[in-house]
């Protein structure tokens, strides 16, 4: 795999010194995914771990980072395969050890290979292994088998370390503010995404696939720049929008339906995660447009609440008072606003949070309470903003009128000093604006 040369390794140097800087008498040890087999002989297309690659920046796959601070010939190993140039004809480029130090910054680098003869001797005499059990099963007994090896050099004056240190808090925090090199990386994410959205608007007609407009979105992702989305795109018609994670894409789009995508571009290894929602034949109904516009106040209202020194969940309450109270007023939930959502009777249409962590994963990592408390907001986090209603058919309780409506509305909104920045501004989300978009 060649390397993007635009980007400035001392960033990740940066990154790996704060984190020694956090660790005492210890080695930090962070495999990368392992690759996945799609079927027999084909593997899935490969992607690195993300903590891997936000330390390193390498996207090989097979390869081990280890962190030994102190050490007198550098503190950066990269284990990594070998330059193979009859395997390259076949699978593509790779860095070898004379890249792994020349171009992603190693102080030292040995064929993966040769890690159980190499590791053991770096765990010596060290108090503490920082790392992250159980994400990778095969790498835990591995490391377990190097352990034990230099246990049993006790009588040989050699001290094993005692104690295993989950490396995820330490990590994750670091990852969860981001500085401004991965907020550009979030920014072209966003826009690339915007324009994949604008297009599936302006393509989509009644009789189209859901594949269809999904490969017109997909087309502007890599027309952008992005090797893949950032996860799999949901694009749903009809009833299919009122299931959250309908990913299946392969039904005809309906004069009448509504048109939920959700989807997002990733851009060297940072996502965007987007969802709009518009009519099929460019036009909302009268029971579509309430639905919608409810929705979207209830967004709007937990955007402002997306500031420093908020907590997270000041969001979700804002957008629900603001569901519970619409759907108060069209007929579809009875009681008072309170008792409501005490009862959690809303959840019948809204059954999600309204947000979650974005970053290098969709998901992204990051602690949301603080010794059980909602943690505050502070400048550098991304989080999703992703109300919704979903009323599914069926239900004999609910006038017709209401059936096969799911909305959800998202934007990617990073906090700053003195609120937020809508990432995903670009994609309109009014109904007019997306009326007008489609009728062009």
């Amino acid at each position: 795999m060649l390397m993007n040369t635009t980007i400035d390794m001392d960033l990740f140097a940066k990154r790996r010194q704060e984190l020694m800087d956090h660790m005492v008498a210890g080695v930090a040890i962070i495999p990368t995914a392992p690759e996945q087999t799609r079927n027999n002989d084909v593997l899935f297309p490969y992607r690195a771990d993300s903590d891997f690659y936000y330390l390193t920046h390498f996207p090989e796959p097979q390869a081990v980072a280890v962190l030994v601070p102190g050490r007198e010939h550098g503190e950066f190993i990269l284990f990594c395969r070998e330059r193979n140039p009859e395997k390259e004809i076949w699978d593509g480029y790779r860095a070898g050890q004379e890249g792994a130090c020349e171009l992603y910054g190693a102080d030292d680098s040995f064929p993966i290979e040769d890690i159980g003869d190499i590791l053991p001797g770096l765990l010596e005499n060290r108090d503490k292994v920082f790392y992250s059990m159980g994400r990778y099963p095969d790498f835990d007994k591995s490391l377990m088998n190097w352990v034990n090896e230099v246990r049993e050099k006790a009588r040989n004056g050699v001290h094993a370390p005692g104690e295993f240190v989950n490396l995820d808090h330490m990590l994750h925090e670091m990852r969860l503010i981001k500085r401004a090199e991965e907020i550009k990386l979030m920014k072209k994410a966003a826009k690339i995404s915007a324009r994949g959205h604008r297009r599936a608007m302006q393509s989509c007609k009644p009789g189209m696939m859901e594949y269809e407009v999904e490969a017109e979105l997909l087309y502007e992702f890599k027309k952008g720049g992005s090797p893949s989305p950032a996860y799999s795109s949901i694009v749903g018609g009809g009833a299919n929008a009122c299931v959250l994670h309908y990913v299946e894409n392969q039904s005809q789009l309906n004069d009448g339906d509504m048109l939920l995508i959700d989807a997002g571009a990733e851009v060297d290894g940072y996502a965007a995660d987007i969802t709009r929602c518009f009519p099929v034949n460019g036009k909302f109904t009268g029971e579509q447009k309430a639905i919608y516009e409810l929705v979207l106040a209830s967004q709007l209202a937990a955007i402002e609440k997306v500031k420093p020194g908020n907590h997270w969940n000041d969001p979700h309450d804002a957008a629900v008072q603001v569901l519970v109270a619409g759907l108060r007023e069209l007929k579809l939930l009875n009681g008072s606003t309170d008792e409501l959502i005490e009862k959690g009777e809303y959840r019948k249409f809204y059954m999600h949070r309204t947000g979650h962590w974005l970053g290098m994963d969709v998901h992204d990592v990051g602690d949301y309470k603080i010794e059980n408390n909602w943690r505050e907001l502070e400048p550098g986090m991304v989080l999703t903003v992703e109300p919704g209603l979903y009323i599914a058919g069926g239900n004999k309780k609910i006038n017709e009128k209401w059936w096969n409506i799911g909305i959800r509305i998202e934007d990617d909104v990073l906090v700053t000093k003195n609120g937020c920045d809508v990432l995903s501004k670009d994609i309109p989300k009014s109904v007019a604006e997306i009326e007008a978009l489609m009728e062009s």
